[in-house]
C-alpha cells in the first residue's frame, strides 16, 4: 500500500491543534477497527467449512476472498482522518466536573 501524505493544514483547520486532531482520529479509528473485526468474525462463523476429514486441513476459497476483500479495504486510521477532514465527524470535550 503506497504512502498518503495528510495536508496538517486541513487537520488543523477542523481542531485547534494537531494533537487533537490525532486523538479525535485515533478513537474513531478505534470505533472503525472494532466494527470491521464484528463484521469480518460474523461472516466467518456463518461460511460452512468444506472439511472432510477432522485432521486435514484444507484452504477454503471463499474464506480466502473473503480475507482478501477485508484487507484490500482501507486501514480505519485512513477512514476516520478522511471522515475528520471531510466534517463527519463531531466530538466534543468532557466538561470539568467541580
Amino acid at each position: 500500500m503506497p504512502i498518503r501524505p495528510i495536508e496538517l493544514r486541513k487537520l488543523e483547520n477542523k481542531t485547534a491543534n494537531v494533537y487533537e486532531a490525532v486523538i479525535v482520529a485515533a478513537k474513531k479509528a478505534r470505533m472503525i477497527n472494532d466494527q470491521t473485526k464484528l463484521e469480518f468474525t460474523t461472516l466467518l462463523n456463518t461460511m460452512i467449512p468444506n472439511v472432510d476429514d477432522e485432521f486435514e486441513e484444507k484452504e477454503n476459497p471463499d474464506q480466502l476472498r473473503l480475507s482478501l476483500e477485508f484487507e484490500n479495504r482501507n486501514k480505519p486510521h485512513l477512514q476516520a482522518l478522511e471522515e475528520l477532514i471531510d466534517g463527519k465527524i463531531e466530538f466534543r470535550f468532557k466538561e470539568d466536573q467541580v
